[in-house]
């Protein structure tokens, strides 16, 4: 009758809990106790109640008495069956009244409302972490005691929990039962796609305290958090290095390991990263989307955009703990420390000299290949390098943007600006370690050297003479051709009327030169200029970008025949 009547006589002391039979009172007061007298035979594991232990032993038998008549799915429990019903009904009876979220069973809104109350009651008593709910601590026990009792029988890789397993064999399987609805992207996860939604609608929920950055989900807002802390916890035990991330630890392994997962399959080179793969394969496409707003130079990666606008801003982060010298990027400071430490990690296999740069690397190897891939459409003049088709192009259109601030002498070239400050300042660097003379360049240094050693590696073409210098073979060309002329004079001389015609071409020889020269210069193509002054000297076939040093070149043959003097485009 008290069923009907709601009465409830039997009161517990300790809760105020209130029970319509003395047994139920009975029962009740073992979960303060933690009396558990209903012991499982098979596993130890104890209960409180005798039905309990009944619906325990059904894992043990395999026995699922409860079946759904839509998925024809099994329950040991009817309760977990009634659980069940619910995602086919959709029914989510309880609500949390903070938030409006709901939930199908009440044990979930239990567990939800310490989100906001911020209650962990679960403490491991080894590190003193705390969680909201009991299995957590029972999973997170096992990462002190290194137990993992799911194994994978295709690979035999381990896991804490049941459920990671489950996730695990998907990637075996290839299964991926969670598709995004806007880009048809899926996952093995129903938690990544989550996720993975926030991509779409922008929200970044997850809110660091330190500097406002946000992010899409926890375990990355975890993650920034140690840039703050400075925290590595994963540690490589090979090279000692640590990483904030496990998944960056798992990357580096790939160093070690030598393993590279990810390979292009337009030209077969494979990459530790796939995100570098990524990067790669706009090699092929050509594709550059990050684009400048300032100058519209694009790029293609964001890093490159992103040190890029430093330019623009003249910020300079990166400074050297040597020199005090800054860099806009990172990767110009590891290649400047370099300089300190002499380390030169990259050496060519033929003649095993070493570079700092890879980038220097290649561009020595051409120097054993002898290519050239970078060629002037002006003259046809190849070079190993972009910087020298570049620099060489001034010289076609007469660009000299490198100009002393002391002197305002302009240069073509960077270095060459470099070598005039020294005449300046009076710095010669490049000491000779025999006689300790000092040069301002190291190429005067090299052809000093050969005043030590002996070598003369040019050799005149008539005599074969060797001379140290290009210089010294130049001006003993000269000597030659004094030869040729003073017996082209002779034969000359006899003639009256040859001579005075000798006399008078040579006298207006620069004129004619100059006026040949103007009329070259203002030959046009498609609406540009085809080319600068050239001059070309007959004996000994030197080309001269400037008039008055071919002139005074001329003047060092001793005024050659005319016949013997041309002009042409390079």
């Amino acid at each position: 009758m008290k069923t009907h009547t709601g009465e409830k006589p039997y009161k517990c002391q300790l809760c105020q809990k209130s029970f319509s039979q003395a047994s139920h009172m009975k029962t009740h007061m073992r979960t303060h106790t933690g009396e558990k007298l209903y012991k499982c035979q098979l596993c130890r594991k104890s209960f409180t109640l005798a039905g309990s232990l009944k619906t325990h032993m059904r894992i043990h038998s395999g026995e699922k008495l409860y079946k759904c008549q839509l998925c024809q799915k099994s329950f040991t429990q009817a309760g977990n069956l009634k659980s069940h019903m619910r995602t086919h009904t959709g029914e989510k009876p309880h609500k949390c009244q903070l938030c409006q979220k709901s939930f199908t069973e009440a044990g979930n809104l239990k567990l939800h409302m310490r989100t906001h109350t911020g209650e962990k009651p679960y403490e491991c008593q080894l590190c003193k972490k705390s969680f909201s709910q009991a299995y957590s601590l029972k999973v997170h026990m096992k990462t002190h005691t290194g137990e993992k009792p799911y194994k994978c029988q295709l690979c035999q890789k381990s896991f804490i929990q049941h459920g990671l397993l489950k996730t695990h064999m998907k990637t075996h399987t290839g299964e991926k039962p969670y598709n995004c609805q806007l880009c048809t992207k899926s996952f093995i996860q129903h938690g990544s796609l989550k996720t993975h939604m926030k991509t779409h609608t922008g929200e970044k929920p997850y809110k660091c305290q330190l500097c406002t950055k946000s992010f899409a989900d926890g375990s990355t807002l975890k993650a920034h958090m140690r840039t703050h802390s400075g925290e590595k916890p994963y540690k490589c035990q090979l090279c000692q290095k640590s990483c904030t991330q496990h998944g960056s630890l798992k990357t580096h392994m790939r160093t070690h390991t030598g393993e590279k997962l990810y390979k292009c399959h337009l030209c077969d080179k494979s990459f530790a990263y796939g995100s570098n793969l990524q990067r790669h394969m706009r090699t092929h496409t050509g594709e550059k989307p990050y684009k400048c707003q300032l100058c519209l130079k694009s790029f293609a990666q964001s890093g490159s955009l992103k040190t890029h606008m430093r330019y623009h801003t003249g910020e300079k982060p990166y400074k050297c703990q040597l020199c005090v010298k800054s860099f806009s990027g990172f990767s110009q400071l590891k290649y400047h420390t370099r300089i300190h430490t002499g380390e030169k990690p990259y050496t060519c296999q033929l003649c095993h000299k070493s570079f700092t740069l890879c980038c220097n690397l290649k561009t020595h190897i051409r120097t054993h290949t002898g290519e050239k891939p970078f060629k002037c459409q002006l003259c046809q003049k190849s070079f190993a390098q972009t910087s020298g088709l570049k620099a060489h192009m001034r010289y076609h259109t007469g660009e000299k943007p490198y100009v002393c601030q002391l002197c305002q002498k302009s240069f073509a070239e960077f270095n060459q600006l470099k070598h005039h400050m020294r005449i300046h300042t009076s710095e010669k660097p490049f000491k000779c370690q025999l006689c300790q003379k000092s040069f301002t360049q190291t190429s005067t240094l090299k052809a000093h050297m050969r005043y030590h050693t002996g070598e003369k590696p040019y050799i005149g073409e008539v005599c074969y003479k060797g001379f140290t210098q290009l210089g010294g073979l130049r001006r003993h060309r000269g000597s030659h051709a004094t030869e040729k002329q003073n017996s082209f004079e002779k034969s000359y001389a006899k003639d009256s009327s040859s001579a005075k015609q000798f006399k008078l071409q040579t006298g207006i020889l620069a004129q004619d030169l100059k006026i040949e020269i103007e009329s070259v210069s203002s030959m046009w193509q498609n609406g540009k200029p085809l080319l600068e002054k050239s001059f070309g000297c007959g004996l000994c076939g030197e080309l001269f970008d400037i008039e008055k040093e071919f002139l005074e070149h001329c003047h060092s043959h001793r005024l050659s025949p005319p016949d013997d003097l041309f002009i042409e485009m390079c």
